[in-house]
Formats: C-alpha cells, sequence, structure tokens
C-alpha cells in the first residue's frame, strides 16, 4: 500500500504538485466538494493562483450501510443514482425518495452556510478542476460532474489524492480526465490513506473560502 497522507493538507499539496501545468492559467477554476475536499482544494487554488469555490454534493447513503453511497445529489438537482447497487441492496423506492428528500434539505443548508452572499465562480468555458479528498464508489463526483456540465466548462477534470485502480473507468464519460496522486489496487474506504481523516467542520470551510476570496 502506498504511504497514507499525513492530512488532507499535505493530500492537496501533493495533488498540486501533478497539476502545476495549470499554475497562472487565467481559464482555471478550482471546484470542491464540501467538506472534505475543501483544505485540498484550498492548497490546490494557492499553488495554482486559481480562484476557489465549492459545489456542494451530498452523498445518498444506503440505509443500513450509511458509509456507502448509493447516489448522490448536487446542490442545482442534478444527480446520480447507482442502480446496480440499489438493487443488490435491496432499497425500495421510498427509501430512495427518502434519501433525495433528506439531502435536498441539506444541500440548501450547505448553500447557505458556506457561500453565504458571495456568487458563485463563474465555470463557462472553463477549465474546472473538480476535487475531493478522495473517491470509493464515485457517486459524488458523478453527480458533482453532471451538474458541472449544465454549466458549461470547457472541460472537468478530476482531481483526487486517491482512489480506486479502477476509478478512470468507473469515472468514463462523467469527466473529461482523471488527476490522481495515489490509485492503489488495495482499497476499502478513502480514510485508510490518511494519518489524520478528521471530519471537517462547517467553520474551516467557511475560513478557507473566505481566506481564497481574500487572496483573490
Amino acid at each position: 500500500m502506498e504511504r497514507p497522507f499525513t492530512d488532507r493538507r499535505e493530500a492537496g499539496q501533493m495533488l498540486a504538485a501533478q497539476l502545476a501545468p495549470f499554475a497562472g492559467r487565467p481559464d482555471i477554476v478550482v471546484l470542491a466538494l464540501p467538506r472534505g475536499g475543501v483544505p485540498v482544494a484550498f492548497e490546490v487554488a494557492e499553488a495554482l493562483r486559481a480562484p476557489l469555490d465549492v459545489l456542494p454534493v451530498c452523498k445518498l447513503g444506503t440505509p443500513w450501510q450509511p458509509e456507502l453511497a448509493m447516489g448522490a445529489l448536487s446542490s442545482n438537482g442534478a444527480q446520480y443514482v447507482d442502480e446496480t447497487l440499489i438493487r443488490e441492496a435491496g432499497v425500495s423506492e421510498a427509501q430512495l425518495q427518502s434519501a433525495l428528500s433528506l439531502a435536498r434539505i441539506e444541500l440548501g443548508r450547505r448553500e447557505a452556510r458556506y457561500r453565504g452572499t458571495r456568487a458563485p465562480v463563474p465555470v463557462a468555458g472553463r477549465v474546472t478542476l473538480l476535487i475531493d479528498d478522495g473517491m470509493a464508489t464515485g457517486a459524488s463526483i458523478k453527480a458533482a460532474a453532471r451538474a458541472l456540465a449544465s454549466l458549461g466548462p470547457a472541460r472537468i477534470i478530476a482531481a483526487l489524492p486517491v482512489a480506486p485502480a479502477g476509478a478512470r473507468a468507473r469515472l468514463a464519460g462523467a469527466v473529461d480526465d482523471l488527476v490522481c496522486v495515489q490509485m492503489p489496487v488495495s482499497f476499502m474506504s478513502v480514510g485508510q490513506f490518511y494519518f489524520d481523516f478528521d471530519q471537517v467542520d462547517d467553520e474551516t470551510v467557511r475560513d478557507l473560502l473566505e481566506r481564497a476570496a481574500t487572496d483573490d
């Protein structure tokens, strides 16, 4: 197994090194999936001298295993649902709709909490780096990519510290490219690749976004 990252900050710095060819380009936007993706994306945005924003996405956990994503919903209504997983897990339509309803409420809260009165960073015609702290099933990245596609970016590039070896195939058709620091064959969860994987709180997200906006 590859060496785990110390924390999300180090992961972001290592990811930024791989994204160095994008540094200083005026057509680059860094978008983070909150909450865990924000500390990673902050380091990338700082290194590339690019604007940072969030794209709230809420994971739809299976009823019996909340950490296993059966889908995801983005803040503009775009959604991804893993029909195969839902069928295999025996999730009913009522349970799926209940999860979607709760996700819509949480997304509204996140939009108001994280961005406040700031307008979203424009992405139309720009290369968008879509960043999270890692990928397991790919549900959140796919939902976010669908949300982004409706805004007309020039390209959508998923940029991740860690993802399973098959991540590129899983994201095929959802994003234009994938940049990833580690893609291990043995993969159980994103957290196993971090020494410090404590939950990121709302205050940290707001602070980092405000710092990035000030730097701009």
